[in-house]
């Protein structure tokens, strides 16, 4: 097992934990990582507890039909945009009912940036079903594709921790 793979396995096993913990459950909406966060966490034994189900909103359709993106928002900000990545949380956790979600669109490469969206540009969305949100955009310059997907997951992971450890312990 390589350095990079036990940083994502020990922070998948964070997540379970932390929700194990507190009897929360998580969903995961994934476009430019293509189901590796669903991936990360259901690679650990005992994550059906926590896993409830991930959707991979590749394209615009998938993003739109399966969670509700509105078409207005992907015409005026793009598929790689804060307010995407917003609409793909609130959608995920509308239609999962999970306590946690997370939300991840960006451009992976190595084509497809322009200046003002760099190939590396990732938007996080991250969320409670209670309503708290918090949000991310990282530029992970100087990466290949598997790089930028690798660092993505990495901090998808961070936010549901973050998330998680923050909610209270289910009596």
């Amino acid at each position: 097992m390589s350095e990079q793979t036990d940083a994502i396995d020990l922070q998948a096993i964070r997540v379970l934990d932390l929700c194990r913990a507190r009897g929360l459950t998580a969903s995961t909406a994934e476009s430019c990582t293509g189901g590796l966060v669903a991936g990360a966490l259901t690679d650990i034994a005992g994550s059906s507890e926590v896993v409830d189900r991930g959707f991979v909103t590749y394209s615009n359709a998938a993003k739109q039909e399966m969670l509700g993106v509105s078409g207005a928002t992907l015409d005026a900000h793009g598929a790689v945009s804060e307010e995407t990545a917003r609409e793909m949380l609130t959608g995920l956790l509308r239609v999962a009912r999970t306590s946690l979600g997370v939300s991840i669109t960006g451009i992976a490469g190595p084509g497809g940036g322009s200046a003002a969206k760099p190939v590396g540009l990732v938007h996080f969305a991250a969320g409670t079903a209670g309503g708290k949100v918090i949000v991310r955009r990282e530029i992970f310059a100087g990466q290949d594709r598997a790089g930028v997907r690798r660092l993505s997951v990495l901090t998808a992971l961070a936010m549901l921790a973050e998330l998680a450890a923050q909610e209270p312990i289910a009596s």
